[in-house]
C-alpha cells in the first residue's frame, strides 16, 4: 500500500486569479497543474490527480472545464473532467484523443480573457500556451525545474528546444508565468522570459548537462 504522504500535493503559485499544485513534491520532474479562476468558471489546466485537489479547485468556484495544452500526454485530464462532469477543452490544432467529452477551441479559451498561442508544432509535439495579458501558462516549452535551467536562468527553455526556442513567446511581457514543470515565476517574469529565450542556445550545454545529471540522480 502506498504511503499516504506520497499522494500529498503541494500548493504553489497562488495569486488573485488562481493557483497551482505540485502533485508529487519529491518528483524530479516537478510536474505542476493549474487552477484558473475566470469569468466563465474555474478551469483546471493539464491536471495531475491527487487527493484534495477538488477542494483546492472549488475554493475558487465551480469547475467549468479541464484544459489540455499539449498532445504528448494527457496527464489525468479525462479522469478529472469526468469526475466533475465537464468537458476537456482542447486547442483546435491538437489531435490527441481523451476518454471524456471534448470541446475544440481557437482564438481564446471560451468565455475568458485567455488568448491561445501556438507555441510548438512539430511531428510528435504540438503545444499551446494561454495568455491574458498578465498570466502566461506554458506546459513544456519553458520551465523552472532544474533540468530546464542553464546558468543564471530562473526560467529555461526545454532542453530539446534549446537550439530552436519558441518564437511565439518572444515579446510577451507577462506579470507571472505558470509552467508545467517547476514553480512559477512571479517576479521579473517578463525579464526572465526574455533572458531565457535570448540565451537559450548559449546556455544549452549547461542545460543538457543538468538534464543528464537529473536522469542519473
Amino acid at each position: 500500500m502506498p504511503n499516504e504522504a506520497d499522494d500529498a500535493y503541494e500548493e504553489t503559485n497562488r495569486f488573485e486569479g488562481g493557483t497551482s499544485w505540485l502533485a508529487h513534491p519529491d518528483e524530479a520532474m516537478q510536474r505542476v497543474s493549474h487552477v484558473l479562476d475566470t469569468d466563465a468558471g474555474v478551469f483546471l489546466v493539464d491536471p495531475l490527480d491527487a487527493p484534495g485537489i477538488d477542494d483546492l479547485a472549488t475554493e475558487f468556484g465551480s469547475v467549468a472545464g479541464v484544459v489540455l495544452l499539449l498532445d504528448r500526454h494527457e496527464r489525468d485530464a479525462a479522469a478529472v473532467a469526468n469526475r466533475h462532469d465537464v468537458p476537456v477543452y482542447r486547442p483546435s490544432f491538437l489531435t490527441r484523443e481523451v476518454d471524456a467529452p471534448t470541446e475544440s477551441f481557437s482564438g481564446s479559451l471560451p468565455g475568458t480573457d485567455y488568448g491561445l498561442l501556438r507555441t510548438l508544432s512539430v511531428p510528435g509535439w504540438h503545444e499551446a500556451a494561454l495568455f491574458d495579458g498578465e498570466t502566461l501558462v506554458v506546459p513544456e516549452a519553458v520551465g523552472t525545474a532544474p533540468f530546464f535551467r542553464g546558468a543564471d536562468e530562473r526560467l529555461g527553455v526545454h532542453p530539446m528546444l534549446r537550439l530552436t526556442p519558441p518564437s511565439t513567446l518572444r515579446g510577451l511581457r507577462p506579470e507571472r508565468i505558470l509552467v508545467g514543470h517547476g514553480h512559477g515565476v512571479h517576479e521579473a517574469a517578463a525579464d526572465s522570459l526574455r533572458y531565457a529565450l535570448a540565451h537559450s542556445r548559449r546556455n544549452a550545454p549547461g542545460a543538457w548537462a543538468g538534464m543528464v545529471r537529473e536522469l542519473f540522480r
